[in-house]
């Protein structure tokens, strides 16, 4: 746990007039009652972190992609569909720093966006 995760439980357990343990106790056993809802959370949450390492690995193959264009463009090649490729190019990157910043305001307790 680090400062900021043991800082919500501290406030969280304040907040409900709990001690640390008492609060600990009652959320581990309310999430204990349904292990379906707490597991489909987490499985979620790892999904979603998977899906961003994906994005950002076709991203990185992408601008492998970009460079052998522009080395065929200094050879006097014709890409007529450049502007449109990278605008969806940076459309995407676009979308997945949003999902990226949603999954840490999430973390940190904002809900996603």
């Amino acid at each position: 746990m680090n400062d900021a995760e043991f800082k919500r439980f501290t406030d969280a357990a304040a907040h409900c007039e709990m001690s640390n343990a008492a609060f600990l106790a009652y959320a581990v056993d309310k999430a204990a009652r349904d292990l379906t809802r707490t597991a489909a959370e987490i499985a979620t949450e790892r999904q979603v972190i998977d899906e961003l390492f994906a994005a950002r690995r076709h991203l990185g193959r992408i601008h492998g992609l970009f460079n052998q264009v522009a080395k065929a463009l200094n050879s006097g090649a014709d890409a007529p569909h450049l502007d449109a490729s990278a605008e969806a190019v940076r459309r995407a990157a676009r979308r997945m720093e949003a999902a990226a910043d949603a999954l840490l305001a999430h973390r940190d307790g904002g809900g996603i966006a």
